[in-house]
């Protein structure tokens, strides 16, 4: 089933890196929990301090849980291998750092994660890497921000917080003549969502702990590697020793056996409060990617196979204590700083704050929402219960 190029997502999801006949029969890879190993031979324990031995050699790297889930998000990606870290943090910081060095030059999406930024500033720079930031809507912007040390452009796409879809093909295009890698953040499509290889990304960035895991309770990150990044970053990760855990991997490969129909649920239930909260007056614009008509919809109908339940929502002019007591008295979106599981959340969140090369109009309140797993119309019930609240 692993070998078979031709099986549909759901399928995949259901099937990759599980190989029964390797575990007494057992449907699921079960959990390993090892840290010595041992060798029969000396000649055996000296191929493996040479690098050549091949089995494993230490608890480390290469326990079959953690295997399993790589070869399987590698094959969802249509990656060369994978890395499993512990975290989608992680996943990028040793994304950046094992392919960016001193002296050299990082282009960073303005609409960039917050932590992402971050870590350019505050670390990055330190160990003498140039960091600068374009804007996500301009393909030229990349062009004209793009210098001869230019080593790695760093995308997310749709950007965190507001959702623009960048136009990846065309910036991998831009990246690639200038001797760059393309990086990018491909968490809010998933694997099934984007197939970011297919478009010239180089290295596809997953925090496993949204909607890999589904459940909110494991912190995961996979880093996909084409054949050409994969040495120079499965050096780096052996190197710092971020493995990710058998028993963290062993949830994230739970949760991918459902990620196919969860996505279906988010997707659908989102779409249908998407348009639900279009038609209320105190809504100014929905900023969803996958809705008809809303911005940056032609990019994601060409180049996306999927969505997910995160989306913004900008609403009219309103006084913050009115917004609070909206968000305060929310009885199924409750407030908390991730998304990608089962429940619903709701945030007020700032993109202005961040921004340096693109403007974000801070004059109305902005909202995050994920739609969860929930009934669609108590979700809805819940938000129209909020905005009488708005109204006050």
């Amino acid at each position: 089933m692993n070998d078979k190029p031709d099986i549909k997502p759901a399928t995949a999801v259901a099937h990759l890196g599980r190989d029964p006949h390797k575990h007494i029969g057992a449907v699921n890879t079960p959990v390993y929990r090892a840290t010595t190993i041992l060798f029969d031979t000396v000649a055996d324990l000296e191929a493996a301090e040479r690098g050549q031995y091949p089995g494993l050699t230490y608890g480390l790297h290469g326990l079959p849980t953690v295997v399993d889930l790589q070869s399987a998000y590698a094959k969802l990606e249509g990656a060369h291998a994978a890395l499993a870290v512990p975290s989608g943090l992680a996943a990028i910081t040793l994304a950046l750092i094992g392919t960016a060095r001193a002296g050299d030059h990082v282009l960073v999406t303005d609409s960039a994660y917050g932590p992402t930024r971050r870590f350019c500033e505050n670390q990055l720079r330190r160990l003498g890497v140039d960091v600068s930031y374009y804007d996500p809507c301009s393909v030229a912007g990349v062009e004209r921000e793009m210098k001869a040390n230019t080593r790695v452009v760093f995308a997310e796409s749709p950007g965190s917080l507001s959702f623009e879809v960048q136009d990846i093909p065309a910036i991998a295009e831009v990246a690639h003549r200038h001797g760059a890698l393309l990086l990018m953040d491909n968490t809010w499509a998933t694997p099934l969502g984007f197939p970011a290889f297919a478009r010239g990304v180089d290295v596809s960035i997953h925090a496993g702990t949204k909607y890999l895991g589904g459940h909110s309770d494991v912190l995961v990150g996979l880093i996909g590697c084409s054949e050409a990044t994969f040495p120079r970053l499965h050096r780096l990760w052996t190197d710092m020793g971020v493995a990710a855990s058998s028993d963290d991997c062993f949830l994230a490969l739970r949760g991918l056996r459902t990620l196919s129909v969860r996505l279906q649920r988010h997707t659908e239930s989102a779409l249908a409060i998407a348009v639900w909260l279009k038609q209320q007056p105190e809504v100014d614009e929905v900023i969803f990617p996958a809705l008809p008509g809303a911005r940056g919809h032609a990019l994601w109908q060409r180049d996306f196979t999927g969505a997910c339940g995160l989306f913004g929502v900008v609403l009219k002019p309103a006084a913050k204590f009115r917004v609070d007591a909206m968000l305060d008295g929310m009885r199924l979106f409750r407030m908390g700083f991730s998304w990608g599981g089962f429940e619903s959340l709701i945030l007020p969140v700032h993109p202005e704050r961040s921004r340096t090369v693109t403007r974000w109009n801070a004059a109305a309140p902005y909202l995050r929402l994920h739609v969860g797993l929930e009934d669609c119309g108590d979700l809805i019930a819940d938000l129209s219960e909020g905005l009488v609240r708005l109204r006050g």
